[in-house]
């Protein structure tokens, strides 16, 4: 696991544009984190939530989420790529998401970022990250997403 690179200025976010970030750290996704997302958004899909149909389903087992995946940017992204000093933060949207494989309940996933670009936006910078969440064990990234966000000094 590497250390996460840290930002203290838009200067040097600039520099490190195309330079990419990680691994980090992992984390895993068990079922009590699934069946609390899926409580918090009201997706009660049984792939996701009855583990004895899922177990008879495609993959053995329940599934997360797509958006559960997602939503572990905010976790993810900072075990790699941190920006500190800046007096505000902000994420500000995505351009493209992608769930290539699934994540089995009981998973690890962690991630890695490349620093796409960076453009001026007023009183700062704004950040395009392409953040890739692997699986432990598998083949191919359970996401792949285009990230933006905003940092004000």
């Amino acid at each position: 696991m590497a250390e996460p690179r840290i930002f203290t200025s838009p200067d040097g976010l600039r520099a490190a544009v195309g330079e990419e970030f990680g691994p980090g750290g992992w984390l895993r996704v068990n079922q009590r984190r699934i069946d609390l997302f899926a409580e918090a958004t009201g997706d009660h899909q049984w792939i996701h939530v009855d583990q004895e149909r899922a177990g008879a389903g495609p993959y053995g087992t329940t599934i997360a989420h797509g958006y559960l995946t997602l939503s572990l940017l905010p976790v993810l992204v900072p075990a790699v790529l941190r920006v500190e000093g800046a007096r505000l933060g902000l994420n500000y949207g995505l351009n493209k998401v992608r769930f290539p494989a699934p994540v089995p309940a009981g998973s690890r996933l962690r991630a890695r970022v490349r620093l796409a670009a960076v453009t001026e936006v007023p009183d700062g910078v704004q950040l395009t990250t392409v953040v890739t969440v692997e699986r432990e064990g598998g083949d191919k990234p359970v996401c792949v997403a285009e990230s933006l966000s905003r940092y004000l000094w």
